[in-house]
C-alpha cells in the first residue's frame, strides 16, 4: 500500500512578518489568511515590533474572530545579526501561532441576475 506524502496531509502554514506600517494592516492580512483555510498563521516579529505582534494577535482574537481563533503555541528567541557597523547584535523575537477553531464563514452564491427585461 502506497502512502501519501506527509507534506500533503499537512495544512499549509502562512506567516506575517510585523514591521513598520499600521497594526490594522497585519490584523487585516491575518483575518484574511485565517478566513481563507490556510493553516495555523504565524505572527512573527523582532525587537520593539513584538509589542506590535502581540496587540496585533490580540486584536484578530478579541474583537475581529473572537471565540474563533486559538492562540499557542508561543516561541520567543534570541536572534543573532550583524548590525550596519559589522558588529554581532543579539536581538529577541517572538513568533504566534492563531489557529481558526471553528468551521470557516460560509459564502453564499452570487444573486442571479434575472432574465426578464423591464419595458
Amino acid at each position: 500500500m502506497v502512502e501519501p506524502p506527509a507534506a500533503a496531509s499537512t495544512k499549509e502554514r502562512s506567516t506575517v512578518f510585523i514591521g513598520p506600517r499600521p497594526t490594522m494592516t497585519y490584523v487585516f492580512q491575518v483575518v484574511a489568511e485565517l478566513n481563507s483555510g490556510a493553516g495555523p498563521v504565524v505572527v512573527k516579529a523582532r525587537g520593539n515590533a513584538i509589542a506590535k505582534a502581540v496587540d496585533v494577535a490580540e486584536v484578530v482574537r478579541r474583537r475581529f474572530l473572537e471565540g474563533q481563533v486559538g492562540v499557542g503555541p508561543v516561541t520567543i528567541d534570541t536572534e543573532r545579526l550583524v548590525n550596519r557597523d559589522g558588529r554581532e547584535a543579539r536581538v529577541s523575537s517572538i513568533a504566534i501561532s492563531l489557529t481558526r477553531l471553528g468551521a470557516l464563514p460560509v459564502r453564499s452564491p452570487p444573486a442571479a441576475e434575472s432574465s426578464t427585461a423591464a419595458p
